[in-house]
């Protein structure tokens, strides 16, 4: 793949990367050029499948994407679309600040409200002009053409002849265009693949846990009902010499302030804040997502941090006890099973319970100290794979990213 200088690039039509072989400048064409707008209605609901447009997934179906139906029970005013067909949705997202557009992909037909543009392609290869949507390069088009701060109910104030008089650049060689797509395709499925295989590992590591802490578990390990507190020991120290502040995330755990939230939200004195060792476990008391009583989490970074006065800081007996715990409820349903109970919900939603109370409930754990070693180091081993692999499949979306960057004008 050439990589073409800037000084080549300002003069002629040609993306920065390119395959070798094709040296032909690209052309300008209007929208209106290579696509017929689709306007065909859902006569007599001949499609019952009520389609909106993902940013990440494309066209799907609503009620799985919303888990419920948003669309009028009646569908016949609606457009019909084919599969192969394109949709402009105007609606802005988070990275997404003109819209999308994806091709029906997944389904034969469905319905699509008259809120979106849809078309056909006339010419051109279907598969490239789909991964020339996904680059975002015609954005140049739609904010010359929105109407300036002209938002309907999130949706852009695009007019739809506007639309289709959009200029977009592409390669005049099909052969080309073929190529540059099979290539973003094959990347685009090993980051599928990716995908799966650390959604793969997470569940298999949820089956471990939920298999381990029963009382008649598949690893046929003794297990015993104990009180929290036989595990782990309140820790009262202060943050009395200028300790790092950190907060604690449901999936980066106990991370640096500054760093996960973008700016400092502590306190300008925080010798009050909790201090946290290395090994230490973190009970936050704050409802986030699918933990709605707080969320327990391990201290992983090799180093004594300060954290917020609100929560709660506890010692366990050894490292492998807090590392079992942390495991056990970073599974939301573990959470809020244990603190439901002991726990109240006050005023702006927070959550009263008291450090000693989170220490009052039981849970079933290990009887033998062998045996917490080898699930603790068992856990850790699956972790890590699943770190690994979401950090490669982190690289690939930043590798198709930066592909998608190049290769088109």
């Amino acid at each position: 793949m050439n990589n073409v200088s800037s000084s080549n690039s300002q003069k002629a039509l040609v993306p920065e990367l390119r395959f070798p072989e094709f040296r032909e400048e690209w052309k300008k064409e209007k929208l209106s050029n290579f696509v017929v707008r689709v306007t065909r209605k859902n006569k007599d609901n001949q499609s019952n499948l009520p389609l909106t447009i993902s940013s990440k997934d494309g066209l799907v179906d609503q009620v799985t994407y919303f888990n419920k139906k948003v669309s009028s029970k009646d569908m016949s005013g609606y457009y019909l679309l084919k599969n192969g067909e394109f949709a402009y949705n105007k609606s802005y997202s988070v990275g997404y600040d003109f819209g999308s557009i994806k091709r029906l992909d997944m389904y034969d037909e469905g319905a699509l409200s008259t809120l979106y543009i849809c078309f056909a392609l006339k010419k051109h290869n279907s598969d490239f002009i789909k991964t020339y949507f996904n680059s975002l390069k015609w954005y140049k088009e739609i904010y010359m053409i929105a109407a300036e701060g002209a938002r309907n109910h999130g949706l852009l104030n695009v007019p739809t002849e506007d639309f289709f008089d959009t200029v977009h650049t592409l390669p005049k060689s099909i052969e080309e265009q073929t190529k540059i797509a099979d290539f973003l395709t094959l990347l685009e499925q090993r980051i599928l693949k990716q995908e799966k295989l650390v959604n793969a590992l997470k569940l298999y590591k949820r089956g471990l846990i939920f298999s381990l802490f029963k009382e008649n578990n598949v690893f046929n390990l003794p297990v015993e009902r104990l009180p929290l507190s036989t595990l782990l020991t309140e820790y009262k120290n202060k943050n009395s010499v200028g300790l790092r502040v950190c907060s604690v995330a449901v999936n980066k755990g106990v991370v640096d302030q500054v760093e996960h939230l973008g700016r400092s939200f502590s306190a300008n004195d925080t010798s009050k804040y909790n201090q946290v060792k290395q090994g230490d476990i973190i009970y936050t008391k704050s409802p986030t997502g699918d933990f709605p009583f707080g969320i327990v989490k391990q201290n992983k970074l090799n180093e004594v941090v300060a954290v917020s006065p609100l929560y709660g800081v506890y010692t366990p007996k050894n490292y492998e006890v807090g590392n079992l715990l942390h495991h056990y409820f970073e599974q939301h349903q573990n959470a809020n099973n244990y603190i439901k109970p002991l726990a109240q919900k006050g005023a702006k939603n927070t959550i009263n319970i008291t450090n000693q109370n989170f220490l009052a409930g039981n849970v079933l754990f290990p009887k033998n100290s062998n045996d917490i070693v080898k699930m603790s180091q068992a856990f850790e081993t699956i972790q890590k794979q699943i770190e690994c692999n979401e950090l490669l499949h982190n690289q690939l979306i930043l590798t198709k990213s930066y592909f998608l960057q190049k290769m088109f004008i």
